[in-house]
């Protein structure tokens, strides 16, 4: 394995501090930095980019990012076991790496950003990982402060965001919000073996570039309409959509038809732009 700085192997490092994965907190360590360095090239050239990880553990993609020519990280970690390992690494890289001790879903990252070019790269944590990706999905400002997202996931989760209409056993709500607002696609896969402890599943690292300018819906009109759509996926639409408040004299019938949909449709059924113009027929009929 190629060394990617002057720092001591990511295993004598957790060794020395005696730190274990801990299930609760999704934690799985990648120590194979010609992985992490795949990775952190995956994202793009980050010669003057600010990136923001989320759950940099040991630090092995931390420092990927740092060797690979980011400006600055911005690293989130609520482990305060991993805060003495990456105070090693802004030490060895100074002025270059901040730390925030904090849950992710929780803390405010602007204060950190600057005027320059940001991204997110992460090994997300499994179990916060999808509720991050649709946070930063569903922010009311768009274009969001993000230029792309490069992050890993579940096999199975990653699926769910790239899927389409053509793919229904994966297609539901986070692949409607995905592509809505971005472009996304998986760019390769990390076996089991790559991390310590190993998880009984295969990861993939997904890219997703935002749309500048998506058709316009309201963002909270349009996770309640898949919610309710997808929440009895086996069901017509003319059914699911029941679930919604409709003001009197409309209901789900109504509201298909004035979108041009087939009141025996379902949802996997339906492509993107279907969801938006059901979302905006729906906020106009209130």
């Amino acid at each position: 394995m190629a060394q990617i700085d002057d720092l001591p192997p990511l295993r004598d490092i957790v060794r020395e501090h005696g730190l274990l994965a801990k299930k609760s907190l999704g934690q799985n360590f990648l120590f194979d930095l010609n992985l992490t360095s795949r990775i952190a090239r995956a994202s793009g050239p980050l010669e003057g980019v600010t990136v923001v990880e989320v759950g940099p553990g040991p630090g092995g993609l931390t420092r990927a990012l740092l060797a690979s020519g980011a400006r600055r990280v911005v690293a989130i970690e609520r482990d305060t076991r991993c805060l003495p390992i990456l105070a090693q690494i802004a030490e060895h890289y100074p002025g270059r790496l901040a730390v925030i001790e904090g849950d992710a879903l929780e803390v405010d990252i602007s204060p950190y950003l600057d005027e320059g070019p940001a991204r997110i790269v992460s090994n997300l944590p499994y179990n916060v990982a999808t509720p991050l990706l649709t946070g930063w999905l569903t922010a009311e400002r768009w274009p969001p402060w993000w230029q792309s997202l490069t992050l890993m996931f579940q096999r199975e989760v990653a699926e769910r965001i790239v899927a389409t209409p053509e793919i229904p056993g994966d297609y539901g709500r986070l692949g409607v919000l995905c592509g809505w607002r971005t472009h996304a696609h998986i760019l390769f896969d990390v076996p089991p073996s790559a991390f310590v402890p190993p998880p009984k599943i295969t990861s993939s690292v997904v890219h997703l570039a935002p749309i500048a300018s998506p058709e316009a819906a309201s963002v909270r009109t349009l996770e309640a309409m898949t919610r309710a759509a997808f929440g009895q996926r086996r069901k017509m639409l003319r059914q699911s959509l029941r679930s919604l408040p409709f003001p009197d004299g409309f209901d789900a019938g109504i509201l298909l038809e004035r979108a041009g949909i087939t009141p025996t449709a379902r949802a996997e059924e339906l492509p993107v732009t279907a969801f938006v113009r059901l979302a905006n027929i729906y906020d106009a009929l209130r």
